[in-house]
């Protein structure tokens, strides 16, 4: 009997140890993910589409603060990097609560309403309020920009404006 388990054992561990699955080196996988995130984040176009970078040390009292920190555009070796802007904005102001967010304009807005630079601002502002709402998640915010004298643009949510 004896005999018996020393053998299913030495079978077992043949078995085990002798699979012939070689090692390999890393695996490419491609660009990281990208996609709503955690934590106030400015949005910045790529020619890959967007792009969140954190921000940082820099604290998020309200959403006027996050788009004043946006149109400053891409961090130190941002733009190195591939990131850019393409939000121009008259005078704004920006409100939320809960999961709505209006941006007010004091003029006409440049963009169409689906181009990146709209969608830097409907991401970024949609993942401020997701910090200073936290019970709100970012991709429940909808984002509205009226400016005065248009049309208004929206609402609209970070994922429309992802990938591309």
């Amino acid at each position: 009997m004896r005999s018996r388990f020393t053998g299913l054992a030495v079978a077992l561990g043949i078995v085990l140890t002798g699979c012939g699955v070689q090692p390999t080196g890393v695996v490419g996988a491609g660009e990281p993910a990208s996609g709503l995130t955690h934590g106030a984040r400015l949005y910045f176009a790529t020619a890959g589409g967007l792009r969140a970078v954190p921000v940082g040390d820099k604290e998020i009292k309200d959403l006027n603060t996050v788009v004043k920190l946006l149109l400053l555009g891409p961090p130190p070796g941002g733009r190195a990097d591939g990131l850019t802007s393409f939000v121009e904005l008259p005078g704004f102001t920006a409100t939320g609560k809960g999961a709505r967010v209006t941006l007010r304009l004091d003029g006409a807005y440049a963009g169409t309403g689906r181009d990146q630079g709209t969608g830097q601002l409907v991401c970024t502002l949609a993942s401020a309020q997701s910090v200073l709402a936290p019970r709100v998640r970012t991709d429940d915010v909808e984002v509205t920009v009226r400016p005065s004298g248009s049309a208004v643009l929206g609402p609209y949510r970070c994922a429309e404006f992802l990938n591309g």
